[in-house]
């Protein structure tokens, strides 16, 4: 019979000695402190950690995820721990391009730098809460294969180069300071993202091959998510994609094709900045106005910008439509058929979620005019 060891005892306490569902931080504590006494302890219940990480990739998530809800549940403190444990994990698969699945490499290398707390009790409390949150992940739709899958990585399309340009329109329009700029920067952006979807779909009409609806995750973020999933909501739907919230893993899921994912993405990001910068602004001027300016102005602001944001897009992607020749149409559908078809079948029992309406008169006002400013019109 294997003696058990003080790493088996700490697991004990700290991991496994609550009811499912309660929070046990007298046996947290005292996991911690079985771990805290000596330093090769610490290192063994480190290097099991992988197995907690395994397990979550197994379930559908990725690097990015595990870290959104460290940060989500946690705090910061725990942040720098699980990145260090999902590099030590992920470097068990090799240099290899094909050991990773597609876009893991991008994550890896975004993940957080820090040191972890140096006090030992500090950091086996930090471990140990780690743990607890990477083993009550539950199973989530996956969105690709989990490491050590054999993949297939294709050479890249021609077409990946017109999302390079778009993200550079972007970032000009982020940058400058002018107003009048920027909406010329961000309409020559959309018109290129609408131009490319096109061309995408008259290619796979023309020479249909095996290229078929995938789907990626996007952060969600804390204060003010609903706006932000309206607003994902929007640019997904203007790039032929659907987006799914789901809320309390602070992320949505969007389905569609390759480049079309890739422009909802740095349209997304582009947006999510003007925004916070044009709040800012108009919060400085309420100020100066002598009107102090609360969370429900702020609310409210986004609230409008992303309502304002979709009927733009919408519109935008609506006269590229109607200008593309009438031949191309039915590849358009297919498409869009294809990216409903997929979503049906990675979320097949979706709800709607009420909105909580908008009480501030000026946020809303504000939000509407940033939007219109956003979207060059």
């Amino acid at each position: 019979m294997a003696t058990e060891t003080v790493v088996d005892r700490a697991f004990a306490a700290a991991l496994y000695s609550a009811p499912a569902g309660r929070r046990d931080d007298t046996g947290l504590d005292t996991g911690a402190a079985l771990l805290a006494a000596r330093g090769e302890d610490r290192t063994e219940a480190f290097r099991r950690g992988t197995d907690f990480v395994r397990r979550a990739w197994q379930r559908g998530w990725q690097p990015v995820d595990v870290i959104r809800m460290v940060r989500r549940e946690l705090g910061p403190d725990p942040v720098s721990l699980a990145a260090e444990l999902i590099r030590h994990e992920t470097g068990t698969y090799g240099t290899d391009p094909a050991a990773l699945p597609p876009g893991w490499r991008e994550q890896l290398d975004d993940l957080p730098a820090g040191d972890p707390p140096r006090d030992p009790f500090l950091y086996a409390t930090a471990l140990l809460e780690l743990y607890r949150l990477l083993l009550a992940l539950p199973a989530i739709e996956p969105v690709g294969p989990a490491p050590g899958t054999p993949v297939h990585v294709p050479p890249p399309h021609p077409e990946a180069r017109v999302p390079a340009r778009i993200r550079a329109l972007l970032a000009k329009a982020e940058a400058t300071g002018y107003p009048a700029e920027a909406e010329a920067l961000s309409a020559k952006a959309q018109e290129l993202m609408a131009r490319h979807s096109l061309d995408a779909a008259a290619l796979a009409g023309h020479a249909p091959a095996a290229d078929t609806p995938a789907a990626c995750r996007i952060g969600v973020e804390r204060p003010y998510e609903t706006a932000q999933a309206i607003l994902l909501d929007a640019v997904a739907r203007a790039n032929h994609c659907r987006a799914v919230w789901s809320e309390p893993f602070g992320f949505s899921t969007v389905i569609g094709y390759g480049s079309d994912l890739a422009a909802v993405e740095v349209l997304y990001a582009s947006l999510l900045v003007q925004g916070t910068a044009a709040m800012t602004v108009a919060e400085a001027e309420q100020r100066a106005a002598g009107r102090r300016r609360t969370k429900t102005f702020r609310q409210s602001f986004q609230l409008a910008y992303a309502d304002r944001i979709g009927h733009r897009l919408a519109a935008t992607a609506r006269e590229a439509e109607e200008e593309a020749p009438r031949d191309l149409l039915p590849a358009v559908t297919a498409r869009d058929a294809a990216v409903a078809a997929r979503a049906q079948k990675l979320f097949p029992d979706t709800t709607s979620t009420r909105v909580r309406g908008a009480d501030d008169l000026a946020g809303w006002h504000d939000g509407a005019r940033a939007a219109e400013r956003a979207t060059g019109f």
